[in-house]
């Protein structure tokens, strides 16, 4: 390989390790299917396809998931929801993420808990999977825990053995008023989280 040839290889490579830092995997997680559509797990499903109408970009059906792309500031945010169900949603995580060519720090995914009140929200670079089925899955498939989450509460007002109908329930009428407001801030953190960093999107977002 001559002088000429390997400084245009350096630069190439640069260029596409520049390209792979300014790329986002955004994943909400749910589960397919009109019985699931307006239930309290499907939070993630509800944010991307608002997100995805406020961008004016369109889901397509593609290997394990529905995708969309949207870019601000020179970032590519990549929205998925994975047709795996909720309990498998690793695999798709890891596929896209491997065909993208995505940096850990780069993935961002959002799911219901249990663990915080409704209407709260929480934004974390790293944590366990509090019980949530579908961050299991990514932990075991990603092999770690360190990748960012935002958590959107559901609460617990369930009685004691009705969790997964609780969950699995529909939204009530004075909820679905309020999510709209939710999801706006998700989708300025969302644009925040690839432009300046989880450290300063958290101080931003992260409420009570």
């Amino acid at each position: 390989m001559n002088i000429l040839s390997f400084i245009k290889n350096i630069f190439k490579n640069n260029k596409i390790e520049e390209d792979t830092m300014k790329k986002f995997l955004i994943v909400g997680l749910g589960n397919i299917g009109d019985k699931y559509k307006n239930t309290r797990h499907n939070i993630g499903f509800k944010i991307l396809n608002e997100i995805a109408q406020k961008e004016e970009v369109t889901f397509t059906t593609q290997k394990l998931g529905d995708l969309a792309k949207f870019r601000f500031k020179g970032r590519t945010f990549i929205l998925l929801k994975p047709n795996t169900y909720m309990n498998l949603s690793g695999k798709a995580v890891k596929y896209w993420m491997t065909k993208e060519k995505i940096a850990l720090e780069n993935i961002l995914i959002i799911c219901d808990d249990l663990n915080i009140p409704f209407e709260s929200l929480r934004l974390k670079p790293k944590g366990s999977a509090g019980g949530h089925n579908g961050l299991k899955d990514i932990n075991a498939q990603l092999n770690t825990q360190q990748y960012a989450r935002l958590r959107f509460g559901v609460g617990d007002k369930f009685s004691k053995g009705r969790q997964v109908d609780y969950v699995l329930g529909n939204w009530t009428d004075t909820e679905l008023k309020i999510i709209p407001t939710k999801i706006e801030k998700i989708h300025t953190s969302i644009k925040a989280f690839g432009t300046v960093g989880i450290a300063r999107t958290m101080n931003d977002f992260n409420t009570k």
